[in-house]
């Protein structure tokens, strides 16, 4: 099979979003809608691909800045999809088939691509089409009385006779490049909306005796376009309904598929169970055997074998990611983020948060706690209502806890400070100082109790 050149429609406005944000950038799934086309093209091993902006356009190119292999031209004014493809051609080589998509189409597939492709087979122009029930708005596919394609039709310009058609045009094009750059050179613009279309292209193959061939599909969402945000959530669910068929698929447990949301890469092993209303976000990978609670958000994260993630926590490792260890047990209503690094069976019980810091195996922080900035050793007993003060207004400081250290509740670990192997700290104390293994610290006010004390009394009026 020839080379193949991708070219992504992406220069449209997009009034109907009601938005400044350029159309091709709103997200489906936690990425933009552009993207994942360009993914797509990824995956079906583009040579180059080509992404032709125009409204917003430093935008939209902006977002693209970090990827290697990349084009941008500029679709300066916007006079059609034609016009579009004219920006185009100069830097396409003669020697590849150009796919066209929609860089607001984002979950066409690339088996389906791959299909197209081979239809085109470098020699002729390949459609994609789709047969519909509902097909207003939508260019007709016209075909002769032997089925073969003659042209498309856009719909203002159709006759009522072929507005009857029910096979639509998506909008997806592969053609033999060097015969589309002598196509695009014959555009004009006699027509209803006086713009250039590149569906034009179609009735002047067929002049010149290149067979037009159309691969029909019946799933409609690989070539929906998102043009509102109605349409967008509409998506969003078939999105999300592709994912959980996938995960269900490799064994994965959802308690209802229609509440689960990925909004990143997700990875999971054997004998995963997920609950509902989870969603994630970034990279997570899940070990096997691990159980995830209901309404839990869980970004940039990796929870080793037989983890437990109870309802409503919250983990988002951002830059520096998340580690939970095989076994640990996380929540309910626990908050892990960047930089923190559970071992195996390590215990984060409700309303604890944890930030850049590491636990040994064992270790145990079971409600109302802060860690951050810290080092805990295997075993430590962390107790309610303890905090590590690890900012002094200016710079964060580390705590070490060493192994086998109870911390009584309600303390202060002002650091830096080291809290000795073995070591007590008593309830409600403020530590400044670093401790010697095994010793018993306490740091508080003495206690004083006052007899028959008699508590102030409102005046009466």
């Amino acid at each position: 099979m020839a080379l193949v050149d991708v070219v992504v429609m992406a220069a449209g406005k997009g009034t109907r979003m009601k938005s400044s944000m350029p159309k091709v950038l709103h997200r489906l799934g936690g990425r933009a809608l552009l993207q994942h086309v360009i993914d797509t093209a990824s995956a079906i091993e583009a040579r180059r691909v080509v992404v032709i902006t125009g409204h917003g356009a430093e935008e939209v190119e902006a977002s693209l800045q970090a990827q290697t292999g990349l084009q941008c031209v500029r679709q300066m004014p916007q006079l059609g999809t034609g016009h579009a493809m004219q920006q185009a051609v100069p830097v396409l080589s003669d020697d590849g088939i150009t796919l066209v998509l929609s860089g607001d189409v984002p979950l066409i597939q690339a088996d389906t691509l791959q299909a197209l492709l081979s239809v085109c087979d470098g020699q002729h122009v390949a459609l994609l089409s789709l047969q519909t029930n509902s097909p207003t708005g939508y260019g007709r596919l016209v075909r002769n009385a032997q089925g073969v394609v003659q042209a498309i039709v856009e719909e203002k310009d159709a006759t009522p006779e072929q507005r009857l058609i029910q096979e639509i045009y998506s909008g997806i094009m592969a053609v033999p490049t060097r015969l589309l750059r002598g196509w695009l050179a014959r555009l004009d613009n006699q027509n209803a909306q006086q713009e250039y279309y590149l569906t034009d292209v179609v009735k002047f193959a067929v002049a010149d005796g290149c067979t037009v061939q159309a691969h029909c599909i019946s799933q409609a969402w690989q070539v929906e376009g998102v043009n509102t945000p109605v349409q967008l959530a509409s998506l969003e669910r078939a999105y999300q309904h592709l994912q959980a068929q996938r995960f269900m698929n490799e064994g994965v447990r959802l308690a209802d598929p229609a509440r689960f949301d990925v909004r990143g890469t997700l990875s999971c092993g054997q004998d995963v169970e997920i609950d509902v209303n989870c969603v994630f976000e970034g990279e997570v990978h899940v070990g096997d055997g691990v159980r995830i609670g209901p309404n839990c958000f869980i970004a940039n994260c990796s929870i080793q074998a037989g983890a437990v993630i109870h309802a409503f926590t919250h983990i988002d490792g951002e830059k520096l990611g998340v580690t939970v260890g095989e076994g640990a047990s996380v929540g309910p209503f626990a908050r892990l983020r960047p930089g923190a690094v559970l071992a195996a069976e390590v215990h984060i019980g409700n309303f604890v948060e944890v930030k850049n810091s590491t636990l040994a195996k064992g270790a145990k922080a079971n409600h109302l706690a802060y860690v951050g900035d810290a080092t805990v050793g295997e075993r430590v007993n962390y107790g309610a209502g303890t905090i590590t003060a690890n900012y002094d207004g200016a710079n964060k400081h580390r705590t070490i806890i060493e192994a086998d250290v109870h911390i009584g509740s309600n303390s202060v670990l002002v650091a830096p400070v080291t809290i000795g192997a073995g070591g007590t700290v008593g309830a409600g104390s403020i530590i400044t100082k670093s401790t010697e293994p095994g010793a018993l610290t306490v740091a508080r006010g003495k206690q004083t109790s006052m007899a028959n004390y008699q508590r102030p009394v409102k005046n009466k009026k």
